[in-house]
């Protein structure tokens, strides 16, 4: 696997990382001061990879930078901030308590 670039797609409010022309996703819902992040898409072809993890991590550092919150509504977003409560300052506080970070 190469390393590939995420981007973000804000047209179609998304994350992207397109790998041997497959598409993961992280698709989110903006409202300053909130990223709702509403599903991640890893293709099959691509799952057992780690790139739902790099992602996560990835969606992370982009929302501390632009000063947002996280809204966790993604199944695998909120099991990724319950293995790693080192990001709970990222994550919107009312969140924080349903996650128990």
């Amino acid at each position: 696997m190469s390393e590939a670039e995420i981007r973000n797609n804000p047209d179609q409010n998304r994350y992207e990382l397109t790998i041997d022309g497959q598409v993961a996703v992280v698709t989110y819902n903006l409202s300053p001061p909130n990223l709702m992040i509403t599903e991640t898409l890893v293709p099959q072809a691509l799952e057992g990879q780690g790139i739902a993890n790099r992602l996560a991590q990835y969606v992370i550092a982009d929302a501390r930078a632009r000063e947002l919150l996280l809204l966790p509504v993604c199944p695998f977003f909120s099991a990724y901030l319950k293995k790693h409560p080192e990001h709970a300052e990222a994550v919107h506080p009312t969140y924080r308590g349903i996650l128990g970070i």
